[in-house]
């Protein structure tokens, strides 16, 4: 789970704002569905997709997340978009995302399903361990004094790291 850092991002600029442990399960819930969905699908029905342009709108979701935490859609568009619903569809572009990676390996079609559900519960319980880090880390941040002035520059950083995410998967299908 932790080699998966751009799911930690996207997790990360998820509950950035969410101050309600409600809101919290709920969106993660939203996020891990969709994960699970096309996790599963990709897999047993293998459904290819080119890795490095899945992996590049994944990036782009920790981008749109950054964006949509400093209020940019509000401020372009008067608006943002739902929330749960751009959770749950990009939790099913990082399920795929992941999918093409195992689709790499040669896996036996006995007990696949089966293993395909055990995968997906441990990537699951690895996401909900990080998740409580990363509560704990922002309880503490938020109560600092300066945390409002900082989270504009985190947000940016978040973003600027799923800009880094999206150009780099774009270079590698451009020159592989």
């Amino acid at each position: 789970m932790f080699t998966g850092y751009d799911h930690l991002l996207f997790i990360f600029g998820v509950i950035f704002l969410l101050r309600h442990y409600r809101d919290v399960a709920v969106l993660v819930s939203l996020f891990a569905l969709g994960h699970s969905i096309t996790l599963l699908a990709g897999v047993l029905f293998s459904i290819p997709a080119n890795a490095y342009l899945v992996d590049a709108i994944i990036g782009f979701s920790v981008v749109y997340k950054g964006f949509d935490n400093i209020q940019g859609f509000d401020q372009l568009f008067g608006a943002s978009p739902n929330p749960k619903f751009m959770v749950l569809g990009f939790g099913l572009i990082h399920g795929f995302g992941l999918s093409t990676k195992l689709q790499d390996f040669e896996l036996p079609a006995q007990g696949l399903l089966g293993n395909l559900i055990a995968f997906n519960v441990g990537v699951e319980i690895g996401q909900f361990l990080a998740l409580i880090c990363m509560l704990i880390v922002m309880a503490y941040w938020r109560a600092q004094p300066n945390h409002l002035k900082q989270a504009y520059s985190v947000n940016v950083v978040l973003m600027t790291l799923g800009f880094m995410l999206t150009f780099f998967q774009l270079a590698g299908f451009i020159l592989l």
